[in-house]
Parts: C-alpha cells; structure tokens; sequence
C-alpha cells in the first residue's frame, strides 16, 4: 500500500500535465498565424518532444547521460511554465467567448493575443525567478519564552531545491544573505536538496558555511524522499545541519525545537500515525518552535502546545495564478496565520522548483524575531 500510492500520485501528475500539453496544442494549432504555415506533422512532433523533454532528461540522467539531460531538463522545466500560463490564458479566452461559439469572428485573434500574453509572462517570470529572495520579517510573541530569550532572532530558509537547476554559487550567495542577519539560530524547513544531484559535496560545502550561536537545524521535505531519504539525511548531517525527525531538543532553557519528517512525502506512500504526537509528547518544558516541511495539521499542533509553526513547501504557487490550486490541499498557502492562538508562518520559498520562474512574489528568506509573553 505504501509503495503504490507514489506511482498513482505521479500518474495521475502525469496525465494533468498531458491533458494541459494536449489542449495548447489543440489551441495553438486553431491560430490563424504563424502555425499554419507549418507542416501539422512538424508541430505535432515539436509539441510531443516539449511534453517527452523533462521525463526523458531524468532517463538519460540515470543512464549517465549528464550533459545531454541538463540540456533537456533545463528544456522541459521551462516548458512546464510556459504550458501552464498558455493553459491559462488560452483557457480564459476560450470561457470569454465560449469556445468560439460566442464572438466566433474574433475568437481566433483573441487566441493569438492570449499565446503573445503566455510567452510576454513567461519571459516576466523568468526574470523574478532569478532575483536574489527579499528578507521577510516577523515578530511572534510566545507564551513561555524566559524573558532572557526576548529577542531570539530565527533565519528561515526552504525550498532551495539545490541540484542540477539550482546550484552551489547560488547557495554561496544565499549563504551569504543568512548570515549577513546574524541569527542567534537557523532552520531549514525542507526541500534543501532536488532528488536529481549527484553534487551532495557541493552542496554539503556550501551549508557548512552556515552558522549560528544556537545551531543550524532542519526537517526533511518531500524532495528529500525522491532524493533518497538516507543519502538526504546523510548529506545534510555532513553539513553540520541537525535534522530533526518526529523529535523535539531544547536549544536552550526555556526554548524547544521540534521537527517532522514531511507529512506529504509520507501521506503519500500511506503513512496514517500521529506523527506530531510523536515529535511533541515528551518534549521539554517551554516555548515550542515547531517545523514541519508541508503546512499541514496546524489544529493538532496548536492543540499539542505549540507556540509557532514554521512550514515550506507551497512556494505560494510560484506562478499565478497555480496558487488557487495548491490552496485546494493547503489552505494554509502564504503568510502569517492564527491558529487557536498559535502562530503559523508559511515562507514563500527561498529557490524554485521547475522553471525557474516567478509570477509575481518573489522568493524568500524568513527573519523571525521572538518575543517573551511576559514583555508584552
């Protein structure tokens, strides 16, 4: 059981992103300019090698074929982003008029306007995917926090997806924005690591680099699992990062971390246990910082005692508007919330999964400074 509802989830990604290939093409081939001056044939085959480039590069990838699948993975992740803004826009015209019943006269050059609209986004969102992540501040009070402890600074980062899209001299300059806050203490919340590099020295060299007065902690994402959740963990421990895994340490008196391994990765492969029991029953006594990968069960974690929780995972979206489709599993999406009296942060993401692309927020470091009940 476990194992199987991996493949049903990627089947099921599978035939979306199939279905989403079939209608721009569908659409594509309707516009009046330039296509038709095209060969049918010859865009068919264009159009299915686009849709085949992002699986093929992680076949050719496992055959030793590096070079060849960087090309066609960096081919097929932009390809993801374009297909999805031309769905969009293609599909916003074809409501608009009906599919082309409605305004038949000038359906076909609103689809034309709407594939020039897709490509303008596309290349827009490029351009914000690659800016350096903006720092996002935060201010939560904890009820149990000492008042020595008033003014603890947390730096937050996740979703850095480091592999062959995204590599070390980026980490070098993420690197250099974490510390340049100088927290008294560093979490990484998951997706440190893509499931496709072979780097882990460089990526393991880069984080050594991280540093903070009461240490450099992190949880695994549901990256880490497609990774290898072992050569994961491994790889970040080199690192100097502690991950913490349905467990809970006091960093200091008064002050409680707690950690899951990614509830995604394990509701998919039918994992049912309370895993935040787990990481919360036999915790210290204080201020409870929890992390967990994916913003899922925050009433338990309120009810367990939580002061704040920190969570990764949806990138927001990354490109608009996906966000209204993530929310459907994740209603905690973006931002601040209150949770019968506990404090969830969800971060935008610090890199980007796919296409490096961003449609409109930009990415993201989380600074979060701690405050004691009692100063308020």
């Amino acid at each position: 059981m476990e194992k199987g509802r991996v493949p049903v989830f990627f089947l099921v990604a599978l035939t979306v992103w199939t279905a989403m290939n079939a209608y721009v093409l569908w659409r594509v081939l309707s516009l009046p300019v330039p296509v038709r001056l095209l060969p049918r044939t010859a865009v068919i085959g264009v159009a299915a090698c686009l849709w085949a480039s992002y699986l093929l590069a992680r076949v050719l990838e496992s055959a030793g074929m590096d070079g060849v699948a960087r090309v066609l993975e960096w081919v097929g992740a932009n390809w993801f982003g374009i297909v999805f803004l031309a769905f969009v826009c293609l599909l916003a015209v074809d409501i608009i008029t009906g599919f082309g019943y409605w305004l038949s006269g000038i359906a076909p050059r609103l689809r034309v306007v709407a594939v020039m609209a897709a490509c303008a986004l596309a290349i827009f969102a490029n351009v914000q995917g690659r800016r350096a992540p903006v720092v996002r501040e935060y201010e939560v009070s904890l009820q149990g926090l000492p008042v020595t402890l008033d003014g603890t600074t947390l730096a937050v980062v996740s979703d850095t997806h480091l592999g062959t899209m995204i590599g070390s001299r980026w980490l070098d300059r993420r690197v250099d924005q974490v510390q340049a806050l100088k927290p008294d203490l560093i979490i990484l919340a998951g997706d440190i690591v893509e499931g496709d590099t072979e780097n882990d020295w460089q990526i393991a060299a880069g984080l050594r680099r991280l540093s903070a007065p009461l240490g450099v902690w992190g949880v695994t994402g549901n990256h880490e699992f497609y990774a290898g959740l072992d050569r994961s963990i491994r790889m970040l421990n080199d690192a100097g990062v502690r991950v913490l895994r349905d467990e809970s340490v006091e960093v200091k008196p008064g002050l409680v971390i707690s950690g899951v391994d990614d509830l995604t990765a394990r509701r998919r492969r039918g994992g049912t246990a309370d895993y935040l029991q787990r990481a919360l029953a036999k915790r210290p006594a204080g201020a409870t910082v929890f992390v967990s990968h994916s913003p899922l069960q925050p009433e338990r974690a309120a009810q367990l005692g939580v002061g704040l929780m920190l969570s990764g995972h949806t990138h927001d979206g990354q490109i608009w508007p996906f966000m209204y489709f993530v929310r459907l599993t994740y209603p905690l999406i973006y931002g601040r919330y209150d949770i019968h009296g506990m404090t969830a942060i969800v971060g935008r993401g610090t890199g980007t999964w796919g296409p490096r692309m961003r449609l409109w927020g930009r990415a993201e470091i989380l600074k979060i400074t701690l405050r004691s009940s009692a100063t308020t």
